[in-house]
This record gives structure tokens, sequence and C-alpha cells, in this order.
């Protein structure tokens, strides 16, 4: 298949927003690896046996839950462990695991900034496809410029699933989306920005990137926390 090329994500430290007004929190980070672009309808075609209509351009309308059944059905074909175990809809990361996975939140904001401190790592013109551009669909991945991780289309062009909770303690199934996307003004493709959706709804300004990286942990890794999931359920 098309191989999905992984960037070497280093160690480091990322202060993140929360949810509703709650405090910033600083997390720090193991090194990992992260999708140099979001996957490719190429590549997702090719995994689950489709054709593929554009097959540079993003994979869009994809679920959260068909994202993760992708991360275990990339891991299959490579001979590695599957990250992901399932019970109907619920799913467990199993954070020891070094097969493909979705990044957290914290890995994500992490790797798109760069060692930036502003809203973007370059000029938006330049990193991102947005509203601005007067597109109608995703455009081919790469064709701006990377941030200093080498990694393209973190802003803009599609939003990326990630794998945490949106809120725990209000939306108990909502998954983060980040990075704002092709349909979106400005304000949406900013590295801070958040926003929530089911992980059954796909849309088609919506894709993913796939990371690796397995830790010496049991439901806990890299700025997420299952206790703390249910504790902040509980609220």
């Amino acid at each position: 298949m098309s191989d999905v090329e992984l960037a070497r994500i280093p160690a480091g430290v990322i202060d993140l927003a929360a949810a509703r007004g709650r405090p910033r929190r600083r997390v720090a980070l193991d090194a990992f690896e992260l999708g140099v672009y979001p996957v490719t309808e190429e590549q997702l075609a090719e995994v689950i046996g489709e054709s593929a209509v554009h097959p540079r351009r993003p994979a869009v309308g994809v679920s959260w839950l068909r994202a993760i059944r992708f991360c275990n059905a990339l891991s299959e074909w490579e001979g590695l462990d599957a990250a992901y175990t399932f019970d109907g809809e619920d799913v467990t990361w199993h954070v020891d695991s070094d097969g493909y996975r979705l990044p957290t939140e914290a890995e994500w904001e992490y790797a798109c900034r760069a060692g930036s401190t502003g809203a973007h790592y370059g000029p938006l013109r330049e990193i991102a496809w947005t509203a601005a551009d007067g597109v109608s669909a995703p455009q081919e991945v790469g064709a701006r410029r990377p941030n200093l991780f080498g990694l393209f289309d973190t802003l803009g062009n599609v939003w990326e699933w990630c794998w945490d909770l949106f809120d725990p303690a209000q939306h108990r199934a909502v998954r983060v989306l980040r990075g704002g996307s092709f349909a979106d003004d400005a304000g949406s493709a900013r590295a801070a920005t958040r926003r929530g959706d089911a992980p059954r709804e796909g849309y088609p300004d919506v894709g993913f990137r796939v990371a690796r990286g397995g830790f010496d942990a049991v439901d806990a890794a890299q700025g997420w926390s299952a206790r703390e999931d249910r504790d902040r359920a509980l609220e």
C-alpha cells in the first residue's frame, strides 16, 4: 500500500487549555511518532478495499470509530499489535501497544506547534487551507509549508480526530477534533482551537492522522487518563 510516513516527535512539555474554563494544565510528553500528513483517500481505500476518487486528498467523512478501526487494520497489515479493543462501541486503548492509533490531544497540539507559541506556526496563507482560499473541498496533502517537525496540514484543510473525550463532565461520548478546515475561517485554524463531535459522525471536512508509540502504563499516557475521565464524568 501507499506508505504512511511518520515523523519522530521529540519529548517535551505543552501547556493546554481545558473545557469550560478549567485551569490550563501542563503535560510532559514522551517521544512518539505522528503522520507527516493526514491519512489520504488512497491509504484509507487500500486498507478497507475501496477505490479512491482523489488519492492524495485527506480521507474525509470518516467517523472517530472508523478512524479507530482503520488504525487497528493498519497495525494488522504491518504485523503490529492492535492499539485498541472493542466492546460494542466502547473502545479501550492499550497504551503499551506500539500499533497505530490516534494522537492524544496533548500530542496533537504539541506536534502542531513544533515549538511555536503563537496561534499559527507560520503565515496562515502559506501553511493552511481555509475559507479565505475559496476552495470547496479538501486539497491534496503537502501542498503548503510544513512546520518545524516536518508535519503538513496540521492547521486547515481538514479537522483531525484525537483520542480524548471533549468534556467528560458534560459530553460523555464526544471526542476531540483539532486544527480547522478548508471550510472554516482563520479563527478555527489555530493551534489551541478545540471542537467536539460524536464518535459515530463523519463530516466532509473531518479527517485524521495516525500516531505510534507505546508507553509503560495501564490506563494513562501522553496527557490522557482513564481515571481522570471517569472522575470528571461524575462532576
